[in-house]
């Protein structure tokens, strides 16, 4: 299986906002710190601001260990 940047920034994004809400949220049984939803907050505002600006740190990590930006159809 060959993931695109963008299912890599897409997984990333997603794994580290339920992790963030998990470690964040009273009620979660891994429940460590309310602090860990500023971590939430961070994820989506980067985000928000990489869906107008295209600068996305991930995407240049992941580039230069050569993961490919798209598909091609074969």
């Amino acid at each position: 299986m060959n993931l695109t940047v963008n299912q890599f920034v897409r997984i990333f994004a997603g794994a580290f906002v339920l992790i963030s809400l998990a470690l964040g949220v009273e009620g979660s049984p891994l429940f460590v710190n309310a602090n860990f939803l500023w971590f939430t907050a961070f994820v989506g505002a980067n985000l928000f601001q990489s869906g107008f600006t295209r600068i996305c740190p991930l995407e240049t990590i992941l580039r230069k260990f050569g993961v490919k930006d798209s598909v091609g159809c074969s």
